[in-house]
């Protein structure tokens, strides 16, 4: 399994590797970025000022909102953002709810 704190950066190329492992990858910033910047394929973009409560949902209503299956608190994945520190802010969160 993926530790956060064994890895906390990952490169580009280790990012798409572990995409090849059907990690989930998600994606933390503003919407507006992503339409200003693009989109990260195969990546779901849920702001970091959702984060909290979108990992606190029902997995129903998780699927319904982002379209994705909700992870696990042991499955795989992976924090993004623009420059490093909404996603290292997004890991903080979702340690403290109990994913590994």
């Amino acid at each position: 399994s993926l530790c956060a704190a064994a890895a906390p950066n990952l490169s580009y190329q280790e990012l798409k590797d572990l995409k090849k492992a059907n990690v989930l990858h998600i994606d933390v910033r503003e919407r507006w970025e992503i339409d200003r910047f693009g989109r990260i394929p195969e990546s779901i973009n849920i702001p970091l000022g959702e984060l909290m409560e979108a990992l606190q949902m029902d997995p129903t209503e998780f699927k319904e909102q982002y379209n994705q299956k909700m992870p696990s608190k042991s499955d795989p994945v992976v924090f993004s953002c623009l420059a490093g520190t909404r996603s290292k802010q997004a890991l903080g969160f979702a340690m403290s709810l109990g994913f590994s």
